[in-house]
């Protein structure tokens, strides 16, 4: 996957987080504070791709990236939790829950790659 990709992709799943965190919003307790954590790591996501992007050594590009990754991760449990508390059911968040994992599993074998000095991944 192209760099450039990532950032476009990690850039669509913030808008589909912001998008359902304003539905969340419209909720009243669990869900609306479920929904401020969901938007804080969602969108810091993309946002730390994209700095790492712009990081000034290996080691940078390693740092933003991970923590891009403990936000997915992150993400990820708070999508699950909504699902386990039946604030939203699991056919309406599947897709987000899947690109998630997919994200995860990018962001990893790119972290992977950088660490070991591949500067292709």
């Amino acid at each position: 996957m192209m760099k450039k990709d990532l950032c476009d992709r990690t850039f669509k799943f913030a808008v589909r987080i912001v998008k359902l965190s304003e539905e969340l919003d419209k909720k009243s307790g669990a869900g609306r504070t479920i929904g401020k954590q969901l938007l804080r790591s969602g969108t810091s996501i993309g946002a730390n791709v994209e700095e790492g992007q712009g990081g000034q050594s290996r080691a940078d590009f390693v740092s933003k990236y991970s923590i891009a990754r403990k936000e997915a991760r992150e993400t990820h449990y708070w999508l699950r939790l909504l699902v386990a508390t039946e604030i939203f059911p699991l056919q309406k968040l599947e897709s987000l829950l899947s690109e998630c994992n997919e994200l995860l599993a990018i962001l990893t074998t790119i972290i992977k790659k950088r660490k070991k000095g591949r500067d292709n991944a």
